[in-house]
């Protein structure tokens, strides 16, 4: 088994590529929830990336020899899980502030990552400069924070959930960073697509009662988190975290929410006051600093 290994150029474009659709993630589920409330939309999501995933083990042969092992079945749970938290947190959380706060807040986890991985990755330590990295980050969210204590209950209310979702999304980094060797892709992906669409499809059932607005910004919505996100996103992901350190991804995708507040400017019609570019840019130099 190769030690995994700080980025070259290549996998630095790749890197850049997937922060800069991730970075655009929080404005398609803002456009999502136009239509539909965040749980519904969230079952719909792991419904059509379960269905790119299907087609992509299909095509690539990759279902040659399928089976499940016993030793699969908790890492798998376990993330499984972790992702049906975060995705969930992060469509209520979007639901109750702006694309651009959620994009800020939400890439925060590469700092939390940083965090976690000192803890549970081996060989990957906290150091100074990194720890002044995490401060900074951290300072810019506390800007967002002050700034909605004046803007009403609702909105606050939506940026801790989404630092919560961003919290469990780092657990999941750090999390597959150390299983993704033992599991196939095709299993964890699948795994995520099944059980999130039971869960989230149960939980709509019961709590959700809005009706859905079947339009082409829904389609569109669904096709942007469900094929390219959950699709190529998080394969070209995989594959990156079995060959490099977790701090180093990181800390290339301090451009994540950059791109989310651009786009979300752009696309939703945000507006960039003076405290969101300052947070955006805290959390940017923050992840930059804990970078190796």
């Amino acid at each position: 088994m190769t030690e995994r290994r700080d980025l070259d150029l290549s996998a630095a474009l790749l890197a850049l590529l997937l922060s800069l659709f991730w970075g655009g993630n929080p404005v398609a589920i803002k456009l999502g929830l136009e239509d539909a409330p965040p749980l519904r939309l969230a079952w719909m999501r792991f419904v059509v990336g379960g269905v790119v995933i299907v087609l992509w083990a299909w095509v690539t042969g990759r279902f040659a020899g399928f089976r499940l092992r016993r030793s699969e079945v908790r890492p798998l749970l376990v993330v499984t899980l972790l992702f049906v938290a975060q995705i969930g947190s992060m469509n209520v959380g979007t639901s109750l502030t702006s694309a651009a706060h959620s994009a800020i807040i939400l890439n925060l986890y590469a700092v939390h990552t940083v965090v976690l991985s000192h803890f549970l990755i081996p060989g990957d330590r906290l150091t100074l400069r990194k720890v002044a990295g995490v401060a900074v980050a951290y300072a810019g969210i506390v800007v967002l924070f002050a700034r909605q204590a004046s803007s009403g209950p609702s909105s606050l209310l939506g940026d801790a959930i989404m630092l919560v979702s961003g919290f469990v999304l780092a657990e999941r980094t750090v999390y597959l960073a150390r299983i993704v060797r033992q599991l196939d892709p095709v299993k964890l992906l699948l795994a995520q697509a099944t059980v999130g669409s039971a869960v989230f499809v149960v939980a709509s059932a019961l709590i959700e009662h809005t009706p859905t607005a079947w339009t082409l910004r829904l389609a569109g919505a669904l096709a942007y988190q469900g094929a390219l996100i959950a699709g190529f996103n998080f394969v070209a992901n995989l594959w990156l975290l079995g060959r490099y350190r977790p701090s180093s991804l990181a800390g290339f995708f301090l451009t994540q929410p950059i791109f989310g507040v651009v786009i979300a400017a752009l696309v939703a019609g945000d507006r960039l006051t003076g405290d969101l570019l300052l947070a955006c840019v805290a959390v940017a130099v923050g992840i930059g600093l804990t970078a190796r």
